[in-house]
């Protein structure tokens, strides 16, 4: 008979009007990968926080291993053996790497920190995982998918016995997930238990055995993984079919943006054109140079050496001049640069355009024109967790996927007085941690706006995306930009292999 190693019944929790869960009842079972789906704001990570003792549920009761879980308590949760691995990190930025690892497992009384052995446990689930890390690494300094990688094995390392993933590969190459699930397996086989959050349906069916469904905070499906499909899945969660994104057949127009011997820190002389009506995407391991680009593209970080031209202006290094030359940009890490956290969302709609006649008048915001804009714009896209404070909502306390609709919404918008589609723009890992859903509709909206004459320069980690949009694919690896080639002359083990320096080092020996 199975053990069943967790249990959550009738889990309730209020914010205010809003019920992010609604009397939800799970199990969990020795061995067993539990897929948790559902849309942005369905209730997963607030289920997940709740289990983890970040919140405390208004009702409801946990047990792990058959002994009550007490609430609001993370280190209980710890020490019953539950790891979690989030989908934004809890890292603090001023540690390394391993200090971040052993952040809390000694007592505070200890007289000598056992620094040596933590390493080498470090080192050696790095190299058993597949997941390379420098543990004098300042966490501050890593890309996003380094901070990931270093959540994953801070749980690991510790030997929790029920996991929690939250979106774990959305920053890995398809061979470091595929080493992942690899892992995961055995570890499976040895009794560890897993919930599984993914908006990967592929990756739900591949490693899952049981799938459970959230839609508005309450639990409406529970079904074994075998026998189900995507359609099925993603129709679960939506609560209707869910229609792929839709490419129109066009030839590309004029450059919009060239880049010449384009040299920056953590660039190396980058050669770029992004055409009018094409899709460019840029595939590689987070942390190779990818934000650098990006940063450069938008005007936050300046050129070392070599050019850059808009519509054939060379832009000074300021974010307004390249706001005021129509690029919008989607960035990387929504929390930190996406928005403006504790400003409200009607705010942070009209964020990038303050000083535009739209919006302001002899140096005063036109409130009541910014918030008829945002009002639209969080209709259009669809931005929910407005329900209860309405525009006056603190932006911060949208779910991680409305927020990125916010910042989508924003870029593609643009300034309403001008029915111009933006020149280029800069969508650096427009969709992560968005429902099957929300993905759809992100990917029509950056085709709709390549179709109406915009550029688009996609970064992105997951490979699915980029195959299913781009026109053109290139590889980025520590900090080189590969010549860009047409999508079908790709195949998902080049880009793979690419990812990871592989393909040129073989063309070099070639050479």
């Amino acid at each position: 008979m199975s053990e069943t190693v967790l249990r959550l019944q009738g889990i309730t929790k209020r914010f205010g009007a809003l019920v992010a869960n609604d009397a939800i009842s799970l199990t969990l079972e020795r061995g067993e990968v539990l897929a948790l789906l559902g849309e942005n704001g369905a209730g997963k990570s607030t289920l997940m926080a709740i289990l983890f003792g970040h919140y405390v549920a208004d009702a409801g009761s946990i047990e792990v291993f058959g002994q009550p879980l007490p609430p609001g308590r993370p280190k209980a949760a710890l020490a019953a053996g539950v790891g979690m691995v989030h989908q934004h990190f809890a890292l603090a930025d001023n540690l390394s790497v391993l200090d971040n690892v052993m952040l809390g497992t000694e007592p505070l009384w200890q007289p000598f920190s056992r620094r040596a052995a933590a390493r080498a446990r470090l080192l050696e689930a790095a190299q058993r995982f597949g997941l390379q890390v420098d543990p004098d690494a300042r966490v501050g300094a890593l890309s996003v998918g380094e901070r990931q990688r270093v959540e994953i094995l801070k749980a690991l390392v510790r030997g929790a016995k029920i996991l929690i993933l939250d979106e774990p590969t959305a920053v890995l190459t398809p061979q470091e997930s595929e080493s992942l699930f690899a892992t995961l397996r055995q570890l499976v086989a040895g009794g560890l238990s897993v919930i599984f959050i993914s908006h990967k349906l592929d990756e739900v069916l591949a490693v899952s055995q049981r799938v459970a469904v959230l839609r508005g905070g309450k639990l409406i499906a529970e079904l074994p993984a075998q026998g189900a499909d995507r359609a099925m899945l993603a129709e679960a969660m939506v609560g209707r079919a869910v229609a792929p994104a839709r490419k129109r057949a066009a030839a590309p127009g004029e450059p919009v943006c060239e880049l010449v011997g384009a040299s920056a820190p953590g660039l190396v002389q980058a050669d770029l054109q992004l055409r009018r009506g094409e899709v460019l995407a840029i595939a590689g391991v987070a942390g190779n140079g990818q934000q650098a680009l990006a940063e450069l593209l938008c005007g936050e970080r300046p050129l070392a050496a070599g050019t850059i031209r808009i519509d054939g202006r060379a832009l000074p290094a300021r974010p307004r001049a390249f706001v005021q030359a129509n690029v919008a940009r989607i960035p990387e890490d929504r929390h930190a640069v996406g928005v403006v956290g504790d400003l409200p969302v009607w705010e942070n709609a009209v964020l990038e355009r303050y000083a535009s006649p739209a919006f302001a008048r002899l140096g005063l915001v036109r409130r009541e024109r910014a918030q008829v804009h945002a009002r639209a714009l969080l209709e259009r896209f669809d931005v929910r967790g407005t329900e209860s404070a309405g525009l006056a909502t603190t932006t911060r306390s949208l779910s991680g996927g409305n927020m990125q609709k916010l910042i989508l919404g924003r870029a593609l918008a643009g300034d309403p007085d001008s029915t111009t589609p933006p020149a280029l723009i800069v969508a650096n890992q427009p969709t992560w941690g968005l429902d099957v859903g929300a993905v759809a509709y992100v990917h029509q909206q950056l085709l709709d706006a390549c179709a109406a004459g915009s550029a688009v320069l996609l970064i992105s980690e997951d490979l699915d995306e980029i195959f299913a949009l781009a026109d053109r694919i290139a590889v980025m690896h520590r900090g080189r930009l590969g010549t860009p080639r047409a999508t079908a002359d790709w195949t998902l083990a080049q880009i793979g292999l690419a990812m990871t320096g592989a393909e040129d080092a073989h063309a070099a020996r070639a050479a």
